[in-house]
């Protein structure tokens, strides 16, 4: 029995740790020189979504692996450097760095008839290489390809630099310069209160409001409250009204900051967490500002009528789910929905499976170690698929009732609650 893991990072760590418990051969091929993903690259200078200033934004407690827990001496949320060492010191203990192929790129992940699965990957040496499977397991992330809006009017005729965050690494690059931030996500706060330590200016566009929460509430991270008893035993609605009540509470509202309120109640789609752009907007190190209308020389206008001088524009605006080693719609539908049972199973492919590709608030770990352990139960026999269009019903009830709580947006449809999720990867 063959099987071939796809990324060596947080997600394809925990597969790769399964696998070997469950006795079944594997190889992991990652196109990097060590493990770690997205954690190690701001060390390492490489292109990628992390940047210096990363840190957790889950505890450590819930974010280390079950197992396998961090050093008592890291902090609460500790940096990028300090959880890329910690994942290659689980992948040394674990036995698991015997099984990647390091620096290697999958090129094309085929299947013929049911049959086998063809892989394709090509080594540091550029040497193409073409093997057959029996399983393959995509644990390869989906923070890769960048996600940016049209041009704005005028960008042609812009004087500064456009870039997205994917290529953002440390503030002290755009040291006494005038910065402009797109966005309100995780990275558009973090790079922005970054950039405030070190640019002349720095100034944040937002287009559309989101909720802010800090990474603590009454003493507990986030991730903590997630999984507690008596926030599980809440309905969503009572849920949105106690967390709006303690925002209410530790920060007012956002529209006292020069935010735009958000249109939609707190959880109906991603939050950010926080706990700088809110205070760097009081201390005047970032400036708040709304839309971009377009850009005129070395100026940014906005949709206020408001301008600024800019040498830089950082678009932080998410990335795009990109699979371009897999069959075209798969997992992402044309419809531009994730499409897998239990978000795991890609129905009409047997053998094809994917660990990480979920959304949850709070740590993702416990949730790809109970989807690798369920797929390792599928490979060696210990558990079975329903039939395909069991599963495509599934797919469906699911994908209904998140569009009824985030909407329609392709980023949706891997969120997950994560008591109810682990609950329902236990019952598999």
């Amino acid at each position: 029995m063959r099987v071939c893991l796809i990324g060596a990072g947080l997600s394809g760590l925990a597969a790769a740790h399964a696998l070997k418990s469950a006795g079944v051969g594997f190889v992991c091929l990652e196109r990097s020189p060590d493990v770690g993903g997205i954690w190690r690259r701001p060390g390492a200078g490489e292109r990628g979504p992390g940047y210096l200033s990363l840190h957790l934004n889950t505890a450590k407690q819930l974010t280390g692996y079950s197992d396998h827990p961090m050093p008592a001496s890291y902090p609460l949320f500790p940096r990028h450097s300090q959880f890329a060492a910690y994942l290659r010191s689980f992948a040394e203990s674990a036995g698991l760095l015997g099984h990647v192929e390091f620096e290697t790129t999958v090129e094309s992940v085929r299947q013929e008839a049911d049959g086998p699965w063809t892989v394709v990957s090509r080594d540091a040496r550029g040497a193409r290489v073409s093997r057959s499977f029996s399983q393959v397991i995509v644990a390869s992330g989906h923070n890769t390809e960048p996600s940016l809006p049209a041009p704005a009017p005028g960008s042609d005729t812009f004087e500064g630099r456009i870039l997205h965050a994917l290529d953002y690494h440390d503030g002290s690059d755009f040291a006494g310069q005038r910065v402009v931030v797109v966005g309100l996500g995780a990275s558009a706060v973090d790079i922005a209160a970054d950039l405030s330590r070190h640019a002349a200016e720095t100034v944040l566009s937002v287009r559309r409001g989101l909720h802010v929460l800090p990474k603590q509430l009454f003493g507990m991270a986030l991730d903590e409250i997630a999984e507690a008893s008596w926030w599980t035993a809440m309905s969503l609605e009572e849920q949105r009204r106690f967390v709006a009540q303690a925002l209410l509470v530790a920060r007012g509202r956002l529209a006292d900051y020069g935010l735009p309120e958000p249109d939609h109640p707190i959880f109906a789609s991603a939050v950010t967490i926080s706990d700088e752009i809110l205070s760097r907007i009081r201390h005047g190190a970032v400036a708040p500002k709304p839309a971009i209308a377009f850009l005129a020389g070395e100026r940014v206008v906005f949709t206020d009528g408001t301008s600024v001088r800019a040498d830089a524009i950082v678009y932080c605006t998410g990335y795009r789910m990109d699979f371009p080693f897999l069959p075209q719609g798969c997992p992402v539908s044309r419809q531009g929905a994730v499409e897998l049972y239990k978000r795991v199973v890609a129905p009409d492919r047997p053998g094809l499976f994917f660990v990480g590709l979920v959304r949850p608030l709070g740590s993702i770990t416990r949730l790809v170690e109970a989807q690798s352990r369920w797929i390792a139960r599928l490979i060696t026999g210990e558990s079975t698929l329903p039939e395909p269009e069991v599963m495509h019903k599934e797919v469906a009830g699911y994908l209904s009732g998140i569009a009824g709580q985030y909407g329609q947006l392709q980023g949706a449809s891997i969120q997950v609650n994560v008591a109810p999720y682990l609950e329902e990867l236990a019952a598999e």
